[in-house]
Order: C-alpha cells, then structure tokens, then sequence
C-alpha cells in the first residue's frame, strides 16, 4: 500500500488563503504588512527565489520591496541599508538572501536586522530563543515542516524522529523545534556511521543532505512519515528529492514529494511571519 502523499502545494494554498483574510484585517486598521528583500549579486537561483517571494507576497496582500545590490557593493553599504529599514516603521519584516558574495561576513549581515523584524528566523537571538522554546519567528522551512505535520495530524510527541542533515537553516532547527513538541531527537550527518541503523528506527524521519535519491527504501522504516526537504536538478534537467521516492513511498506512512512538498511551504511560511510581524507592530501602537 502506498504511503499518504503530503502535497504541500494544497497546504500552503490553505495558509495562504488565511494569511490573506489577515492582510485584509490589517488594512481595514489602515496597516499593510511590509517585507523588504535584500539580493545582493545575481546568483540566478537567487533571482528566481526572490521573484518567487516578491509574487506571492503581492498575491497575499504583503507588499514587498526588493533592493537589489551589485555584487561588488561593500558589506557597509549593505548594513547601512538594513540600519535605516530597521526604523522604517512601513517595513515589518526583513530578509537578506543567501548566500552573500565572499567579501560579505553573513552573521553580521543577518545580526543587522533588528529582531522584530527578523521573518527568516536567522538572527542570532532567534536562534537562541529557539533553543529554549521561545523565539519570535520559526525559521521558514522547517516552520512549513512542522505545518505539514500537523495538517496530517501525525503524532509527535513520544515519537523517534530522526534528521539526516545538521545546516543551520533546516537540521539544527527541525530537531529543536521537534524536541520541544516531545519527540526522541537523533541529529545524523555525514560522518554518521552506518547511517541505515538510525533512519530504520526513526518514526518521523527528515531528510536535509543535498544528495540526491541517499535515503531508500531499504532504510526506512514500515510506516514512517518521510519529509524530503532536499531538492536537487539532475543532469537531465529533471528534480528530485534526498529520498528515492518511488521505492519509500511504497513502505511509510505518510512522504512527501519533490517538487511540490516542503518547497511551496518554505515561502509560506515567509509570508506567515511578515504577517505575524506586521500584526504585533499594530498591536503595540
């Protein structure tokens, strides 16, 4: 029997179609929730990516402003830039696309951005508070992670999760935030030993890697809820995920596919902050 597929392009459909009912909220109170993208450089995924968010944003009620920066423009003009979106009281959330050329630190950049305003969830006191069970913002894709467990009401505390993958975007913050719902937590990365005997155990297993096809079906366990949040373009031009889909979704429970899974979520949730932003700013007036 095959597993319940998530389609995370319905869920975020969903959210979306909430998230617009609160745009609407906001501008009967004479507020529209502003987020500001900073795309420094021409990196094509980039471009499309901020284009992506630009698109949904409008489409929800958010407006968005892009500043787009050359890529030889210096660290201190960029932060600059961020000091005065930080008091543009218009402007509720920001985000700063990565990767930053070379010449860039990143974790000043990010720390630039004041924290009230930080809808990606990667400044470094959000990324704190998330390791006490406090941040302010949920990083955006395993934020949509954990929306997609819920949507299908699968069981999560008391459950082993297992997360093959330890980036500060997906990894780390997945397992934090499964931790604090009361799942068992083993973090597996790449110089995990015969990685097999961890993710056969896992009930809830998430997979970040980059590689494409790595987790079979062979390495699953009977049942399992599988989130694939790797996506990777093979030669051919085609996507796929970090899990062999066609074999795992034959054994777990419940999989998610790529394209169309976690992906959709990610910007989701992106806009799910900058409402949320947006609405603590009115409340505070």
């Amino acid at each position: 029997m095959s597993a319940d597929i998530i389609d995370g392009n319905a869920i975020a459909g969903k959210i979306r179609a909430e998230l617009k009912i609160r745009a609407e909220n906001l501008a009967q109170h004479g507020m529209q929730s502003g987020l500001a993208v900073i795309l420094v450089g021409d990196d094509p995924a980039s471009c499309i990516y901020v284009r992506n968010k630009a698109k949904a944003c409008r489409e929800s009620g958010i407006r968005s402003e892009v500043y787009n920066f050359p890529g030889e423009t210096s660290q201190e003009t960029v932060l600059q830039h961020i000091h005065a979106l930080n008091a543009n009281p218009e402007i509720h959330g920001i985000l700063v696309q990565l990767p930053l050329p070379p010449h860039f630190e990143s974790h000043r950049v990010i720390a630039a951005i004041a924290i009230e305003k930080d809808v990606d969830g990667f400044h470094p006191c959000n990324v704190g508070a998330l390791a006490t069970g406090n941040a302010l913002f949920y990083p955006c894709t395993p934020y949509g992670v954990m929306m997609m467990l819920k949507e299908r009401d699968v069981l999560i505390e008391g459950q082993h999760a297992v997360v093959v993958g330890r980036s500060n975007i997906v990894g780390k913050p997945i397992s934090l935030m499964l931790l604090e719902r009361g799942a068992t937590v083993t973090i597996c990365t790449s110089k995990t030993r015969i990685l097999a005997e961890h993710t056969r155990n896992a009930d809830i297993l998430v997979v970040a890697t980059g590689k494409p096809r790595m987790i079979t079906a062979d390495m699953v366990k009977s049942g399992a809820t599988v989130i694939d949040v790797g996506i990777n373009r093979m030669d051919d031009g085609t996507l796929c995920g970090d899990v062999d889909f066609t074999s795992v979704k034959e054994k777990a429970g419940h999989i998610t596919p790529v394209p169309g899974g976690v992906g959709p979520m990610t910007i989701t949730m992106l806009m799910s902050n900058a409402i949320e932003a947006a609405e603590r700013a009115r409340a505070a007036m």
